[in-house]
């Protein structure tokens, strides 16, 4: 197993901006590629006359306050509302997938954030098939992903969705299912063996009993709370002893291990969001925010990316992105246009890479980083990218020059053409002159030399879309385009 060294420097400092580490578009590039999707060529600029802790807030405060996508027709649906329910059911699962997918290319941060719950609080599909449920759940992950974990945990425990993937609908108080018990702990709060014991497991179980009022005919329908089937007898949870049911589970778990959550979810925001190794003092001191909070996560999210440790270049390109990442940053970064239509079909390519939003692997969810790089899916990586690129060049040739253009402010010389974009799409340009060279070179395609010698040659020239497009396929299959 290969090592992950984490070089970069500074504290959670706030960072300010210094001719050793400038306010610059390489700094505010790696801010939206991890607080979203990257910046569109158009919005470089706008991003650049903000001071960054001022771009931070903005970006923190409009996923605050942005609203839930519109509530679908189904959202409330049982099997009694279906013509079809086999049929149909596929198909509004399809349409919110597309919808999320909507979301995450128009409110990256809030919707980066939903899809890193879904990987935390994991639910699939395929246990439960209820439209309903996904949109509860769904619902769920955005109205939490900058609010209170406190509450956020209490309330994911208690959906349609979760109830059925772990087994809580099967936890009644003469037969306590252990499995939500054991995963609110493993998993989703403190991490594996950090502060419980199986006895911990087996009366916090109990404690969860009840959550029973599940429905098959008509299925679909939320599931409720049935006090008969909760087991109302003394328990002791981390040495506190009383009849605890699934509030004081909760209260007691935040009060009596508050440590080991706080260093836990902000050990994997860290890795998330800014580094695959830890840096052990930087997540302490986001954890002691954490714990100061009262567990909520915007004040840790704004102290984490406005740090100073955050803008060190030894965080630039340090991450592996997912297929999702992969395909709608440059989607963003490239200025392309999309629909409904290409946006399943990336959703669907991002499945065949490992990654299909609703449809996580295991309670575990995706590992990430360099467990989305293999022999097979390097080569579907190229293939995704070949689709977007070409669809581009197909259907809306002029993005392309568009996206040239811009960057370069409209040289004609292929080589500060080439390196504008490739700077563009990696976080840290590419590793050598060489290099350059090499991508020049793809660039300059089959146009004779002498058209560049003398002057000739231009951006509005009929084979500059080509170019472009060859140039960006070019990047695409390069080991550093991979990261972000």
């Amino acid at each position: 197993m290969t090592t992950t060294f984490n070089c970069a420097t500074g504290t959670l400092a706030p960072y300010s901006p210094s001719d050793s580490a400038p306010w610059n578009k390489k700094r505010a590039t790696h801010l939206l590629r991890r607080m979203g999707f990257g910046l569109r060529p158009d919005e470089i600029e706008n991003a650049l006359q903000q001071a960054p802790g001022d771009l931070v807030d903005q970006i923190i405060d409009d996923a605050i306050s942005l609203p839930l996508p519109p509530e679908p027709d189904w959202a409330n649906w049982s099997t009694n509302d279906y013509d079809n329910f086999n049929e149909q059911r596929v198909e509004q699962v399809i349409e919110w997938i597309t919808t999320w997918m909507e979301q995450l290319v128009t409110h990256g941060f809030r919707e980066k954030l939903s899809v890193f719950w879904h990987n935390h609080f994991v639910t699939n599909y395929e246990t439960y098939l209820c439209p309903s449920y996904v949109y509860e759940y769904t619902s769920l992950l955005r109205q939490h992903a900058l609010g209170n974990f406190k509450v956020f945990t209490e309330e994911i425990g208690k959906c349609s969705a979760m109830l059925i993937y772990l087994n809580g609908v099967q936890s009644v108080r003469t037969n306590p299912n252990e499995n939500y018990a054991r995963e609110l702990f493993e998993l989703f709060t403190l991490g594996v063996d950090n502060g419980y014991t199986e006895d911990d497991i087996k009366q916090a179980a109990r404690a969860l009993t009840g959550w029973n009022g599940f429905s098959t005919d008509p299925y679909c329908v939320p599931i409720t709370f049935v006090p008969f089937l909760h087991d109302g007898t003394v328990k002791t949870i981390f040495g506190q002893t009383g009849n605890w049911g699934y509030d004081d589970l909760h209260n007691i778990l935040f009060t009596e291990r508050r440590d080991e959550i706080a260093n836990f979810i902000c050990g994997k925001l860290y890795r998330a969001f800014v580094h695959p190794q830890e840096d052990e003092a930087i997540v302490s001191g986001l954890a002691q925010t954490f714990k100061d909070n009262d567990f909520e996560l915007a004040p840790v999210l704004r102290q984490l990316f406005k740090s100073e440790h955050f803008f060190d270049e030894y965080n630039m390109g340090t991450v592996v992105k997912s297929p999702l990442e992969l395909f709608l940053t440059t989607l963003r970064e490239a200025g392309f246009s999309y629909t409904q239509e290409s946006l399943r079909i990336m959703s669907y390519l991002s499945g065949d890479l490992g990654q299909q939003l609703l449809f996580p692997p295991d309670v575990a969810g995706w590992q990430g980083n360099r467990d989305w790089i293999d022999t097979n899916r390097l080569t579907g990586r190229w293939q995704g990218m070949d689709y977007l690129i070409f669809t581009t060049f197909q259907n809306q040739p002029q993005e392309l020059v568009n996206l040239a253009r811009q960057l370069s402010n409209d040289s004609i010389d292929p080589y500060e053409v080439t390196t504008a974009i490739a700077n563009h799409l990696i976080p840290t340009g590419l590793d050598s002159q060489d290099a350059y060279e090499r991508a020049t070179t793809v660039f300059k395609w089959e146009v004779p030399q002498n058209y560049y010698d003398n002057g000739e040659w231009n951006l509005y020239w009929s084979e500059a879309p080509l170019q472009v497009a060859l140039l960006i396929r070019h990047i695409s299959r390069l080991p550093e385009f991979q990261l972000m």
